[in-house]
């Protein structure tokens, strides 16, 4: 079932210290049960669409913009934008001053790909806030899993990857491009955006239904979103290794689902598995037909998490 758009009934911006300022909006019931959507990239923005996965009879669904992108401000797309303050730390300890703000107790949080992450590191970081977690696509940003996507997966795409290796000469390629997408020279910049955003969409277009999503964005809206990626994956999500695979058995009590494509080609159903063995209670639903985007099956069982949540105590 495919629920029609939702307008927010509220919003605003909320300053969260460092100059920073994000966009949130909430939609569905007001007295619902309160959820938060945690956004991919990172840097991508909050999905227009993820609202709909939610019965907005039954939910309060909050959705922001993540430092540096979307409608928060300062936009990373202005070299000029320190990124100093833009660290996964920052990131989890702004979905809680949204909490405080929005007045929830508890929230059920969602996120999807990069959002899977900062959805691991908040709930790890704050258990007494969070009734259950919904993952899709899931990533814990490990460093391993960074080298696959950036290097180990070329092997599968070799003259895309080839093409993606040879922008620039620096030995270190991730911190190469993190230098090219805040270089002073507008052409520098977006040259660098589209070789990025030209090699994710190639690890994505082998998988069923994959197509373009990344080098088909407005060019501020790529340069915010690579910029981002290179900064966080450069260095690791400022996250220890492995960290949040140890982490999760301490998530033992929380209802968690987690939704992976067999096919994802860029984020192997390894981490999935990994997590769901150390995570106490975890689910782990492998949709046989789907890649990073997701597919039918994915939308339903996404929705079906969603429907027992909405009673999470």
């Amino acid at each position: 079932m495919t629920r029609p758009p939702l307008a927010p009934h509220d919003g605003g911006m909320l300053d969260v210290g460092d100059g920073q300022r994000l966009r949130w909006d909430v939609r569905g019931n007001p007295d619902g049960t309160p959820a938060v959507v945690l956004h991919g990239g990172p840097g991508s923005g909050a999905p227009t669409g993820m609202h709909r996965s939610f019965d907005p009879d039954r939910y309060r669904i909050v959705q922001f913009d993540q430092r540096g992108c979307g409608g928060s401000t300062p936009h990373a797309s202005d070299p000029a934008t320190s990124l100093a303050a833009n660290t996964t730390a920052h990131l989890v300890a702004d979905v809680e001053r949204l909490r405080e703000h929005l007045g929830v107790d508890r929230w059920v949080v969602v996120g999807g790909s990069w959002g899977s992450t900062l959805a691991l590191a908040y709930a790890q970081a704050h258990p007494e806030r969070v009734r259950a977690v919904l993952l899709v696509a899931v990533t814990t940003t490990r460093r391993s899993e960074i080298d696959w996507l950036y290097r180990g997966v070329g092997r599968f795409l070799p003259r895309e990857w080839e093409a993606f290796r040879a922008h620039h000469d620096d030995p270190d390629l991730l911190g190469g491009y993190d230098r090219l997408l805040a270089d002073p020279d507008a052409g520098v910049r977006e040259r660098a955006a589209l070789a990025w955003a030209t090699w994710e969409d190639a690890v994505l277009s082998p998988e069923p239904g994959g197509r373009a999503v990344y080098a088909v964005r407005p060019p501020r809206e790529l340069l915010a979103l690579t910029r981002l990626c290179a900064h966080y994956f450069s260095r690791g999500a400022f996250l220890e290794e492995g960290a949040l695979i140890r982490g999760a058995a301490a998530l033992g009590g929380i209802p968690g689902v987690l939704v992976h494509g067999r096919l994802d080609l860029g984020g192997p159903l390894v981490t999935a598995w990994e997590l769901a063995q150390a995570w106490p209670g975890a689910a782990l639903h492998v949709v046989e037909d789907a890649g990073h985007l997701g597919s039918a099956e994915s939308g339903r069982l996404m929705r079906e998490a969603l429907e027992r949540f909405a009673d999470a105590p």
